[in-house]
Parts: C-alpha cells; sequence; structure tokens
C-alpha cells in the first residue's frame, strides 16, 4: 500500500517536471470568464454559440479510457465535468496532462460546452493551465472518518468533501448579516469597543491575562463588551449594539468555546419587559426572513417562534423540579440540597441557584421560553425589582436547552453598583474566580450620569448551532480549539 509520504515525493517529481518544463506550478494570474454554475446554467446560450469559455477549480477525479480522460473540477459555486481529447490536444499536452496532474490540484481549463452521450454538461477542453500543485492527497472517504475531532482538525477538508458543512457555516453569515440589518432599521448604530482591557468585567467568567510592552501592563482579553457599551450611553449615545469575539479561561463543551462571538446592544430609557416584547419581535422577523416559516426542526424536534412566548418565573422552574422554595430557604440550607443532587455548591446563594437550575431544570426547557426575575446577586450589573428586591429586573432566553440571550435593566445607581462591586470583591477572595471585579474608572463613570438603559446580550454560536440544527458549537465555529495532538 503506498504511503502518504511517497504519495507526497511523487507529487514533488511531477512539480519539478512541470517547472522544468517552463511553466509555474503556482503562478500569480490567472483567467476566468464564468463559474461553473453560470457555465451549467447558460449552457444553452454558450454550447449553442460554440462560445469559448475559461473555468477554474479543485481537480475531483481523474479517469482515463483510452485516449480520452474525463475530469470534474469544483469552485465555490458547483462542479463541472471536463473531457480532455488526445486528438484535440495534440498527443505531448494530453500525456503531459495524464502524467503531470493529479486529484485536488487547481486548474485553469479553456473549451466549449458539449453535452456526452450520457447527457452530462461538460467542457471540452482545449487549452489548461496548473495554478496550484497539490502535494498531499485528498482523503477518499471523508464521509467515513470516525474521528470526528479530525472534521475540526482539518475544517479545509470537511468544507471540501461536506456540502452541508458549508451551507451552516454560510447559513451563519446570513444571520449576522440579518441581525445587523434588523437592527439597524430599529435605529441601533454598530460600535466597537476595546478587546484588550485593563480589568476585565461585564460577566462572571475566568479571563485570560497578557502583558503589554509598550506600557508595561498587565491586559486581558476582554469577557464582555458591557462596561465600555455602557460608558457610551453615558457619552449620550443611545441605541448601540456590537458584533464581535470575547474569551473566557474555561471549560469547553457542546455549549462553549474559550472564543465565541457575542452580539450585545443597549438601549436607554427600556427596562427588561420593553426587551422581552423586542426580541419577540426581531426573532420573528429573523427566523421568518431566513426560513420563510416561524417553525424550525432541531435534534428532530419542531420549535416554533409564534408569539407570545411563556414567562417563567426562576424560582418556580426550581420548586417545580427540585421542590426548593428558593424565596425562603436559607444560603447554608440550598448548599446542602445542592449537594444531594450533585451539584457544585462554590458562591452564594445565587450562584448556587443557577447551578442548581442549568443541571435540573433547563434541559426541560425546549420552545422558547422567557425566564424571568433571576435571584439578586445573579447579576450584579442588573437592576432589582421594585416591588420585589430579592429579585432581579432580567430575563434569560431558553430555547431547546440553549441559553441564547441574557438581559436586564441596567443598574445605573454608581453608589449600589460600587457596593455590589464590593460585595463580588469578597467572594473572588473566596476562591470564585468568575466573581466580577471592582472598576473605579467604570464607576466614575456611572457618577457622571447614565439614563436608565436596558441591555441584551447573544450568543451568536449557540443561535447558529440551533438554526443550523446543529448539536455542538463546533459544528458552526470554523476553527474551534482543540487540544494539540
Amino acid at each position: 500500500m503506498t504511503t502518504i509520504e511517497e504519495i507526497r515525493k511523487n507529487r514533488l517529481k511531477k512539480l519539478k517536471t512541470i517547472e522544468s518544463a517552463g511553466f509555474s506550478a503556482f503562478p500569480e494570474q490567472t483567467k476566468k470568464t464564468h463559474t461553473c454554475l453560470e457555465a451549467i446554467k447558460q449552457f444553452g446560450k454558450l454550447a449553442g454559440l460554440k462560445k469559448e469559455l475559461i473555468l477554474a477549480g479543485r481537480v475531483l477525479s481523474l479517469r482515463q479510457h483510452g485516449g480520452l480522460i474525463f475530469s470534474h473540477i469544483k469552485d465555490g459555486t458547483g462542479k463541472i465535468q471536463l473531457s480532455f481529447k488526445k486528438d484535440r490536444l495534440g498527443e505531448k499536452n494530453f500525456q503531459f496532462f495524464l502524467e503531470n496532474f493529479d486529484i485536488g490540484d487547481f486548474i485553469e481549463t479553456r473549451g466549449v460546452l458539449f453535452k456526452t452521450k450520457r447527457e452530462e454538461k461538460t467542457l471540452e477542453v482545449t487549452d489548461y493551465k496548473i495554478l496550484a500543485k497539490s502535494l498531499l492527497p485528498l482523503p477518499e472517504k471523508w464521509h467515513g472518518l470516525k474521528d470526528i475531532e479530525e472534521r475540526y482538525r482539518k475544517r479545509y477538508l470537511d468544507l471540501i468533501f461536506n456540502p452541508e458543512v458549508k451551507k451552516k457555516f454560510e447559513l451563519r453569515t446570513k444571520i449576522i448579516k440579518e441581525l445587523r440589518n434588523l437592527l439597524e432599521k430599529e435605529g441601533f448604530l454598530e460600535v466597537e469597543t476595546p478587546i484588550l482591557q485593563p480589568l476585565y468585567g461585564g460577566a462572571k467568567a475566568k479571563p485570560f491575562k497578557t502583558y503589554l510592552k509598550a506600557l508595561d501592563i498587565d491586559l486581558y482579553l476582554r469577557i464582555s463588551p458591557e462596561l465600555y457599551l455602557k460608558r457610551l450611553l453615558i457619552g449620550g449615545f443611545e441605541k448601540i449594539y456590537e458584533i464581535g469575539k470575547c474569551f473566557r479561561n474555561e471549560g469547553v463543551d457542546r455549549s462553549h468555546n474559550p472564543d465565541f462571538t457575542m452580539l450585545e446592544f443597549y438601549w436607554a430609557y427600556t427596562n427588561y419587559k420593553d426587551l422581552m416584547k423586542f426580541t419577540e419581535k426581531i426573532f420573528s422577523k429573523l427566523v421568518k426572513n431566513l426560513f420563510g416559516s416561524l417553525k424550525i426542526n432541531h435534534k428532530g424536534k419542531e420549535i416554533n417562534f409564534k408569539t407570545p412566548w411563556p414567562r417563567i418565573e426562576f424560582s418556580q422552574l426550581i420548586k417545580k423540579y427540585t421542590k426548593i422554595n428558593l424565596d425562603e430557604i436559607h444560603p447554608e440550607a440550598l448548599k446542602k440540597e445542592a449537594e444531594k443532587l450533585g451539584v457544585d455548591s462554590k458562591g452564594e446563594k445565587a450562584e448556587i441557584a443557577d447551578a442548581i437550575y442549568k443541571k435540573i431544570c433547563r434541559s426541560k426547557i425546549w420552545q422558547p421560553t422567557f425566564v424571568i426575575h433571576y435571584p439578586l446577586g445573579a447579576f450584579p450589573l442588573a437592576k432589582q425589582l421594585e416591588k420585589n428586591p430579592n429579585k432581579t429586573a432580567n430575563f434569560q432566553l431558553v430555547v431547546a436547552d440553549i441559553e441564547l440571550i441574557n438581559a436586564f435593566s441596567e443598574l445605573n445607581n454608581p453608589l449600589e453598583q460600587k457596593r455590589r462591586f464590593q460585595e463580588q470583591e469578597k467572594i473572588f477572595k473566596t476562591g470564585f474566580e468568575e466573581a466580577q471585579r471592582l472598576d473605579e474608572d467604570f464607576i466614575e463613570a456611572l457618577e457622571y450620569g447614565m439614563p436608565p438603559a436596558a441591555g441584551f446580550g447573544m450568543g451568536i454560536d449557540r443561535l447558529a448551532a440551533l438554526l443550523t440544527d446543529s448539536h455542538s458549537l463546533r459544528e458552526v465555529i470554523l476553527f474551534p480549539t482543540m487540544r494539540p495532538r
């Protein structure tokens, strides 16, 4: 059996032969008059006129029948069959192609269209040119790979052989484009805030730390753009959004990746209730524009985005599935209940309750549902309910056991915000590394006055996984984080 190294050596010899014949195996210039799809769609007109065209793409197959070679090439739009005839190309050119070109090479071909006896639309090649010589062979049975991680490690091959994978990433791009269009029609302005930050904040997460030589300071990759976007509210912007990368030094699983894409927007003079209605409106338009329907399938089950969506109290979910009365239970008693359920009991009451919810309750939610009013302390940057100060003025949108959106009425009282940051600092010192840090610069900004506002954060990767019917974020992140071999 021929090894990959032997194949590579053979292809290096072919590369040398091509270059010795006076051709560049990696030319700087190429010509292309049509895509493969255009050649197929305009076949009748082009073939009828005997119009010469130039196509370019990757060689996917080679089959010789005496003085005839059939091949397929593929570009970004599709594939088409090529026909190389010895009596048309001449003995020398025919033999040169046969001996030096391989599956995987990129080529440029010139010729006219015709139909074979089997009625396949084909380009009869009158001239050809190498565009890029491939040195490694393409896997013959990529679909049959048992190691699914190999697809993620070599995404370029995954995209070549699995057209459905490419379609997922094309849909991901459409999702982001559609979100931008919808927000901008509603008057939101896209902005950019720092990715490198002197102090991380805006979420409960462990950061990545780095060092800037020029200023001799430590910096962190942002875990959220929230605190900078709020500074823009203070500065006078009223409807702003950002789509960008965030980084959290945490676990990797089906719903988490260390670097991920977030959409966050902030809207002055609104609250979390306004955002629930707005979320229903935006989502309905998004799904309808993408699929022509409010119904999609995910993991073999139907999801219906018809509004309005249920609003369920966080404490009601806990009580329904664990019998724990979150409104009355003492924090120490809650820790014991968590341990009985096999749930991590680190942190304060809000953190423990959230861990219980994620392990026991969230998986019970399939249709779009707003989970509202988390315990105070769950989100140190959120306002509390005026009529029930022990609960947060917030919601999370959960669909198919996926937490898609976290949103709340933003805390704009600088004294209360500082007190909460100080509480978080105490928790941080007990070993809870995900606690938020005291940001004195942000507190100073708040003291100049921030209008009442609501904020919204959504994981784009999770949304893409849901809408492309993918089981994991790795299916919708082109190059997910992987452990080195």
